[in-house]
């Protein structure tokens, strides 16, 4: 039986003690010390630990903010956050600004896929590929497609070894379904091809795109509004909101347990590091020589990890939504100086 099989295990196991969704069950059976991230930490452990964690996610994006609600025919409506660097993949992004050479590939033949990854492994090196993250026995399904980017250690007759978080194996057909099911990131795979070159990582451009995402248009149509700053004021406007439809008191105030979970893993443990990622993005600030902005998103990272762990009415979280936004701005205001 293998490590994820084990886990599985006890997640299931959690969850009839304490009635916990899988994700949060999960959240606690797994957690481990520190501020992981798991682009970030994937593309460290692929690069053998040449840079910070931190370094990383700044580099390839940092923090961000896309806020929706997204309802489903058969389906209680669905919360969702992203509190880092989004839609943007953030792997690619950063190996660009270390200077770090790599391949990107992508084709429509499952045939050729596996080619291509049976190469990369041959040749020595951990191949990034990007999968259906619900395909992976491991994680909770949900009612929509979703990416996630997973190393690949190597193909063992019949069997993917992956390391995803931690290290994991399923059939190659299993993984190969898995691969194949996102449209546009069909077959995807990155495999870094070289180090670092000579040159100083580009980090004031990686800060100042990550300021451009907070503050301006996206993706440059009408969901703009539910991206950077502008989606940290609609969440506090509608959790405030007590008699309108897309206010959280008619959505979800006849039970609000599931959606104060979710709003838990969103800003702690999905799609972002613990804090909103707030905390890690800090210490890049800080590894880069910007401690007065660090501070303050430091500071912020302690909010809004009081807004995940807040069990209170909708309207008080709102206070405590629109204090992490006054603090965003801040670090906005401070991060433009660089």
């Amino acid at each position: 039986m293998t490590d994820h099989k084990h886990l599985k295990r006890r997640v299931r196991d959690r969850m009839s003690r304490t009635g916990e969704s899988y994700t949060t069950a999960r959240r606690h059976v797994a957690a481990r010390p520190g501020r992981h991230h798991h682009e970030s930490a994937l593309l460290r452990r692929v690069l053998g630990g040449e840079y910070s964690e931190a370094m990383l996610l700044g580099l390839g994006g940092g923090i961000g903010f896309m806020y929706f609600v997204f309802e489903y025919a058969g389906h209680a409506p669905m919360l969702t956050i992203v509190a880092q660097a989004h839609p943007e993949p953030m792997i690619p992004r950063a190996l660009e600004r270390a200077g770090i050479p790599y391949e990107s590939r992508q084709t429509g033949s499952a045939r050729v896929a596996e080619r291509n990854l049976r190469a990369a492994l041959d040749a020595g090196r951990q191949p990034i590929c990007r999968v259906a993250r619900h395909q992976l026995p491991w994680r909770p399904s949900l009612p929509f497609p979703d990416p996630v980017d997973v190393a690949v250690t190597g193909v063992s007759g019949d069997t993917v070894h992956v390391y995803d978080d931690e290290p994991g194996e399923l059939p190659l057909a299993d993984f190969m379904a898995a691969w194949s099911a996102l449209k546009k990131d069909k077959h995807q795979l990155i495999e870094v091809t070289g180090a670092a070159g000579a040159g100083e990582p580009d980090v004031t451009g990686a800060i100042r795109d990550t300021v451009a995402k907070l503050t301006g248009p996206v993706l440059g149509n009408n969901f703009d509004v539910n991206f950077g700053l502008s989606g940290m004021r609609k969440l506090a406007a509608q959790l405030a909101d007590t008699t309108g439809k897309q206010g959280w008191t008619s959505r979800f105030g006849e039970d609000p347990g599931p959606v104060l979970d979710r709003l838990h893993d969103c800003l702690e443990a999905e799609y972002t590091a613990p804090g909103a990622t707030r905390p890690l993005y800090a210490d890049f600030l800080s590894e880069t020589g910007h401690a007065e902005a660090a501070a303050v998103y430091r500071e912020a990272g302690r909010q809004w990890s009081r807004v995940a762990a807040a069990r209170a009415p909708f309207p008080e979280l709102a206070e405590l939504v629109a204090e992490a936004v006054r603090l965003e701005e801040q670090g906005v205001e401070l991060s433009r100086r660089v």
